[in-house]
């Protein structure tokens, strides 16, 4: 079988996954396990490889999908959590009487608290927290979910307490090989990866800097009386203080603090500055932008869901401080858990996994509950019923509702990863055949050729769109993006960067995230309408990312150990 087969039948299980699940737009439970399927069965045959690698590879991608799903748990149950216990409802209360201006509230509820909660929960949160959120607060329907969805670019790639750089990139290359490469050279995974987030925040610092404006100039666009381009600019001096008010932490505690923290420490030093800001007029324009009299909103702008500030909790009011507690507590917690090197060794020391699964080498996987951002959030969760006073019935009514949740995600994902770790673990086998990664890789690197890396970002895009996940994009294509560097002799650690940042602003037209948003104001069936929406912002970013990759490989030459080791 000659290389171009080859390479095309390594396409197969993504090319697979986007027909039925757009083409024939088919659900993902039903979806994924046919493309697990096809993807085993390609390995077996055409790549020879061996039943017991498969299976191994299957094994070491359920142990990835449990400590994947004990995040989204944590990030889960926390927020439903704060849903019983009255803390969402303190956080609503305590913006409503900010600003009347509408753009200054989607500037502030949207984007700087959507980056926190996509920073502390991700997994398509943000947009289901902040589209009722806003239409509490008087936001048609459909205007709530379009900004809503906007929030899924700079912060995603952090979002989850960092889990698509920490889960997504780690376990979507060949760590083991990257290692022993780097290690000969004299350097560590550890600089590596740290590289990468660094790169990530940078390239998001820049391209992202600008998407609080252009949020602002498409709802007013959109969804004003008037359809003014002009009415949403006329905020742009605070629209982009509040960028560089959220992008400079942001992209400093990427560089110094690795990637768990940028998405939250950005959006808390932000709403600091910001929200006093505001307060005091500070940098708004003279006119006070709001939507049209409700009387005339178009049909397609109204949900069918009513969002009340009392339907989340009849409980007696807490403030606004005391609301917020709990993530003040999940930012402080797990910078202590990742810097106070005692306090991380005893959490990490509570660990158990597989080496070597099935005698396969090299093959293996572990997991380590409490280190995880998961056990860090069920923490706060514990630190939160005593601090909130919560019932037992209370607190049992988040745990259910977040089970229920889990076991949807959990079902898609137990199929999603094996056939990533099959991908990536493919080249050991009969036939002495790359991985299927590699095959691609030579393929679309023999095609493309130089230009390539301004089409990485949107090769990030097309699997986020698809998975409807920056981390399970990143666990499919980062060994891709990776490999496609080497064969064009650039800087690996920067094309894995690109990889995230596309997968990042993919999220804002995933399907997934548009449906799980639109179901929280009653808007399902109108998903088409918010992707077109957000279409143009997306464009911007995979574009003005491009051009950012561009010039750093072949203007600024960046490198990296790995080219240095090797």
């Amino acid at each position: 079988m000659n290389g171009t087969i080859l390479a095309l039948l390594a396409f197969v299980p993504l090319v697979l996954a986007g027909v039925l699940l757009i083409g024939f737009r088919m659900a993902a439970k039903v979806a994924m396990p046919v493309v697990f399927v096809v993807t085993a069965i390609i390995a077996l045959f055409a790549w020879e490889m061996s039943v017991t690698r498969v299976l191994a590879s299957t094994f070491q991608g359920l142990i990835l999908t449990v400590a994947i799903l004990w995040i989204i748990f944590g990030a889960i149950l926390l927020l439903n959590t704060l849903k019983h216990s009255g803390g969402i409802k303190a956080i609503r209360n305590g913006f409503s009487g900010i600003s009347p201006d509408r753009r200054v509230q989607a500037l502030i509820v949207a984007w700087l608290f959507g980056c926190f909660i996509e920073g502390a929960s991700g997994f398509g949160t943000p947009a289901a927290v902040a589209a009722p959120l806003m239409v509490a607060l008087g936001f048609p329907a459909l205007a709530a979910v379009v900004v809503g969805m906007m929030i899924q670019s700079t912060p995603v790639s952090f979002g989850a307490v960092g889990t698509p750089i920490v889960v997504g990139v780690t376990g979507g290359v060949d760590r083991i090989g990257i290692t022993e490469t780097l290690e000969a050279g004299g350097f560590t995974w550890m600089e590596y990866f740290r590289l990468i987030a660094a790169e990530v925040a940078i390239i998001h610092g820049i391209v992202g800097v600008l998407m609080p404006l252009i949020m602002v100039v498409i709802m007013v666009r959109f969804f004003g009386a008037n359809r003014s381009w002009k009415e949403g600019l006329s905020i742009t001096p605070f629209a982009l203080f509040t960028g560089v008010c959220f992008v400079v932490p942001y992209m400093l505690a990427g560089v110094f603090l690795g990637p768990e923290f940028p998405s939250m420490i950005g959006a808390m030093v932000g709403l600091a500055i910001v929200v006093p800001a505001a307060r005091k007029g500070f940098l708004l324009p003279k006119d006070n932008w709001d939507f049209p009299e409700r009387t005339s909103w178009p049909a397609e702008w109204i949900g069918k869901l009513e969002i009340k500030l009392d339907d989340i909790t009849s409980k007696a009011p807490i403030s606004t401080l005391m609301g917020w507690v709990p993530y003040v507590l999940l930012a402080l917690f797990l910078v202590a858990s990742r810097v106070i090197d005692p306090l991380r060794e005893a959490l990490m020391a509570f660990s158990f996994g597989w080496t070597n699964i099935l005698g396969e080498e090299g093959v293996s996987g572990s997991i380590q509950p409490l280190y995880l951002p998961g056990g860090i959030i069920l923490m706060v969760v514990a630190v939160t019923y005593f601090l909130h006073r919560m019932s037992a019935r209370e607190m049992s009514a988040a745990v259910h509702e977040s089970t229920k949740t889990i076991f949807g995600a959990g079902f898609v994902l137990i199929f999603t990863i094996p056939m990533v770790r099959i991908l990536i673990n493919s080249g050991v086998n009969a036939a002495d055949l790359v991985s299927m990664p590699v095959a691609m890789a030579q393929f679309v690197a023999d095609g493309v050729g130089d230009v390539y890396p301004f089409f990485a970002p949107a090769v990030g895009a097309l699997g986020a769109f698809i998975a409807g996940s920056n981390t399970v994009s990143n666990l499919m294509l980062a060994d891709y993006q990776f490999n496609v560097a080497q064969q064009l002799g650039l800087s690996t650690a920067f094309m894995v960067s690109l990889q995230a940042v596309g997968a990042a602003a993919g999220n804002m037209v995933a399907i997934h995230n548009v449906v799980a948003a639109s179901a929280t104001v009653g808007l399902l069936g109108r998903e088409g309408i918010t992707i077109r929406k957000t279409l143009l912002p997306t464009l911007y970013y995979l574009i003005f990312t491009g051009i950012i990759a561009l010039v750093a490989f072949y203007v600024i030459g960046v490198s990296d150990p790995l080219l240095q080791a090797g």
